[in-house]
Formats: C-alpha cells, sequence, structure tokens
C-alpha cells in the first residue's frame, strides 16, 4: 500500500503537554498496521535530546568533528546529524521517512498540517486548535462544541476510519 509518486499524508497529534499525545499515537498505529498500513512518526522535542552517551565511539566521532553519524546494526539505524535549523515537518519526511504510507506526528502544535487535537476536560483547558482550519478531529473525554468530528479516547477505530478516509484511500 505504499505511495508512489505522491508525497506521504502527515498527520499531527497536538495537545497540551500531559494530555495524552502519545497514548493516543501507541494506540493508532497498531490499528493502522492491522488494516495494512505501513507508518512512520516523527516526534519533536522542543527543548533538544541527546541519544549519543559520552565516551561511545559514535559520541567519540561527533567529538571529532563528524556532521554525520550513522549508528548501524543488523535490527536498527540511526542517524546523528548535526543541523543548523528547526526542520518543518515536510523536510524532516522528505529527508529521512521512506517506505511507509502515512507519518504521525507529535510536538509540532503550530504546523500548517492535518491536526487530530486530544482533549482532558479535567485539565480545564481549551482546544488549542480550535478555530483552525487545519484541525481534523478532536479525540478526548468529553465532547465539545467544535465543528469537526469529535471522538471518544476510546473510539481508536473510529479515529482510524477518519484517517483512512481523509489521508489513505482518497474516498
Amino acid at each position: 500500500m505504499i505511495k508512489k509518486g505522491k508525497e506521504i499524508p502527515i498527520v499531527s497529534i497536538v495537545a497540551k503537554s500531559g494530555t495524552g499525545k502519545t497514548t493516543l499515537i501507541e494506540k493508532l498505529i497498531p490499528a493502522l498496521i492491522k488494516r495494512g498500513y505501513r507508518v512512520g512518526t516523527i516526534k519533536h522535542h522542543g527543548h533538544g535530546f541527546e541519544i549519543d552517551h559520552e565516551g561511545k565511539d559514535s559520541w567519540r566521532h561527533k567529538q571529532a568533528g563528524a556532521q554525520v553519524t550513522v549508528l548501524a546494526s543488523s535490527h536498527r539505524v540511526a542517524v546523528v546529524e548535526e543541523v543548523e535549523k528547526d526542520h518543518a515537518i515536510e523536510e524532516l519526511r522528505d529527508i529521512y521517512i521512506r517506505g511507509v504510507d502515512i507519518v504521525l506526528t507529535e510536538g509540532f502544535k503550530k504546523n500548517r498540517l492535518p491536526k487530530i487535537e486530544v482533549f482532558r476536560a479535567d485539565l480545564e483547558a481549551d482546544i488549542i486548535s480550535r478555530g483552525d482550519e487545519t484541525l481534523v478531529a478532536v479525540v478526548g473525554d468529553k465532547a465539545q462544541d467544535i465543528n469537526v468530528p469529535w471522538f471518544s479516547s476510546l473510539d481508536i477505530d473510529g479515529v482510524v476510519d477518519l484517517i483512512e478516509s481523509r489521508f489513505l484511500t482518497g474516498k
């Protein structure tokens, strides 16, 4: 089902911190896989991150000045690359993602791509994407007055139906 000749669609899962974005993505991935799709993800860390550890060979390569270091084994490949800017999601997809049908992102609240927002009423906050024309659905614990479909946090199949019809099958 891998798309050929078309850009891989991107759907951003957005919400305030601690709302359940990762939990939703953890449920969406196997549900999409069960339907035959291959899923890629991009997680944005606003404060940076490290996967190299001081003293390890790859860390030493970086300290010596390598711009890019690839860590490879028989089961996994990781790329550590110094960048001069915070890349847009589309750039990250085009540079690093291949062999998938859809990309789910987390942590890119202000992008201009289709968004599904996770909402928890107990956090006493408003929907952060209210009025944003890129908002395609809200997933939460309490229905909200909003002009996009709302899904219960338990209705993963409903959310996947929406993703499939809007971004994967073109129905």
